[in-house]
Order: C-alpha cells, then structure tokens, then sequence
C-alpha cells in the first residue's frame, strides 16, 4: 500500500494521509483532482473495486466531506479518498464513469444530504425518501425530535430506570429482596 500511496502523491497534490491500518488509508486530496485521481487508480495502480461513497457533515467549519473507498483486490488493501466541498453549493462531479455503482451511492447522498452530483444516472429520482420535501435529514440542521413530534403520535409509558438497579431486578429478581428480610 505504501507503494501505491506514493506513486499518487507523485502524480497528485495530496493534502495529508491517514494511516489507519496496515491495508487501510484515508487521503485527502482537492476536489478538482479526485475524478482523475479514481480513473489513474483504477487504470494503473490496481484499484479495481469500488467499495463505498459516505458523507459527513461539518456544520460548524460550512463544509461536506466526501469519502470514496476502492479496493485493491489483488494485494488487499483499502485505499480511500476524500474531498471537501462547500455546504452552500453541494455539488460535486459525479464518479460514476469510472465505477457505474457508484450512482446508487450518489443517488443516496443526494437524498439523504442534498448534495447533487449533476449527469449521475438517475440522480434526481427517488431511492429511499418516497415524497419526502423536507431539509435532507442527514443534514445536521434537521430537527429529529421535532419532526418526531409532528409526524408520530406520542407514546406513553415512557420511564427512565437506575441501570445498576435494573440490572440487580434482572440478575436477582424478587429473591435478593426475600434474603434481605430475613
């Protein structure tokens, strides 16, 4: 893997690597690079399998993180690339010429996050959200207790209990109770 990531550095302009484990790398890299950098990975460093597109959402710096992970089959390693995009205009070239699957994962990430990637197959239409209108609920503004509360009808009964006083109630029963009176 050490070898891979270095020929990348080589030929793109890596902002900064993370080692996770001996076949697992995350490596960031500017947005305008990562189309080129997936097709030159695929073609010529032996990344054939397209394992996961995921997204974060960094509210606080105005920001979306777009992780893509392929796999080296052969030496068996995980190769991941990430990108930053701005929240405010989420869009973002779509992969999908390289790994056509990855369009279910964009597809995905445009309804769960309301990030668009323009000329992906059937981006637009719905996957999961059927006639959902609302912010995307992935995005941290999304108000969950809130829309919770106007969506499902309140449930009674609800009690919160000591874990330590459950548990002895659990493990015990009445029995700890009867030794103690006597």
């Amino acid at each position: 893997m050490k070898e891979t990531l270095s020929t990348l550095g080589i030929h793109f302009e890596i902002q900064k690597i993370d080692i996770k484990r001996e076949d697992l790398a995350y490596v960031t890299i500017k947005r305008d690079r990562l189309l080129s950098a997936l097709f030159y990975m695929k073609q010529n460093l032996g990344m054939k399998h397209f394992v996961l597109l995921s997204a974060v959402d960094f509210i606080e710096d105005n920001k979306f993180q777009l992780t893509y992970h392929v796999n080296n089959p052969e030496k068996k390693f995980i190769i991941a690339l990430r990108v930053e995009i701005d929240r405010e205009k989420a869009t973002m070239e779509s992969a999908h010429a390289a790994w056509p699957t990855v369009a279910t994962y964009q597809r995905e990430i445009k309804e769960l996050y309301g990030i668009d990637f323009p000329g992906s197959p059937r981006v637009n239409e719905e996957l999961i959200l059927e006639g959902w209108d609302s912010t995307p609920p992935f995005r941290r503004e999304f108000d969950t207790l809130k829309y919770s509360e106007d969506t499902f009808f309140p449930r009674p009964g609800r009690f919160k209990e000591d874990p330590k006083t459950y548990m002895k109630k659990q493990m015990y029963g009445e029995w700890k109770k009867e030794e103690k009176n006597v």
